[in-house]
């Protein structure tokens, strides 16, 4: 019981670390993107057209790179909070075993497959692939989702910057920054969902959630 306490702190730790640089990296992003908008509005105050769109084109390339840095690595600290959590439950099962008595005072699950795992976070009503609206919801209300759509605006307003300085009409470079856009929200939903696959395939649930 000692030795398995002593791990269940040792992932507790981990987590809350994990938790430390989710939400750095986060205001890391929001810092990047606020002295880009601010560095693009005194720039514009110059008056200088041609300017402004060369340094709007590399400010919003930075940004938009610093963003996707930041998914990527909010989507691999989420894959590592999940293994963690997957620990826990099976050490829960664990002290379910040793004192099987006290099952009905414990809120989260002993179980370390995903149905398990989500219902510790609280999230089993939202697992994934069961209702479309329900997952799309749930994944926009979250850090990464809105960090998402954040980015995907950037890529739009890239776009549309672009191809102002390549000359295009205004309606090709609205269409551009609007294809950005749906580019940059696909890619992401697509590689989102390949993690959580990876991840379940991944990992062989040594106690799984009664059918």
């Amino acid at each position: 019981m000692q030795i398995l306490s002593t791990e269940h702190w040792s992932l507790l730790a981990t987590r809350s670390l994990g938790y430390t640089e989710f939400f750095s990296r986060a205001n890391m992003f929001f810092s990047v993107l606020s002295g880009a908008v601010i560095a693009l509005a005194l720039i514009a105050q110059a008056g200088r057209f041609e300017t402004f769109i060369a340094a709007a084109i590399l400010l919003l390339a930075i940004t938009f790179f610093v963003g996707l840095a930041t998914i990527a690595r909010i989507a691999q600290l989420n894959y590592e909070d999940t293994l963690w959590v997957t620990g826990m439950n099976r050490i829960r099962h664990a002290y379910l075993e040793l004192h099987p008595e006290l099952t009905q005072y414990f809120v989260t699950s002993k179980h370390d497959d995903m149905l398990g795992i989500f219902t510790t976070l609280g999230l089993a009503q939202v697992l994934p692939g069961r209702r479309l609206l329900t997952d799309l919801g749930h994944s926009l209300t979250t850090l990464p989702g809105m960090l998402t759509i954040i980015v995907a605006v950037v890529a739009g307003a890239w776009g549309a910057v672009v191809s102002v300085a390549l000359g295009f009409p205004q309606l090709l470079a609205v269409a551009a920054g609007v294809g950005c856009f749906l580019i940059t929200m696909v890619g992401s939903s697509i590689w989102g969902q390949r993690v959580v696959r990876r991840f379940a395939k991944g990992t062989a649930a040594q106690f799984p959630s009664p059918s």
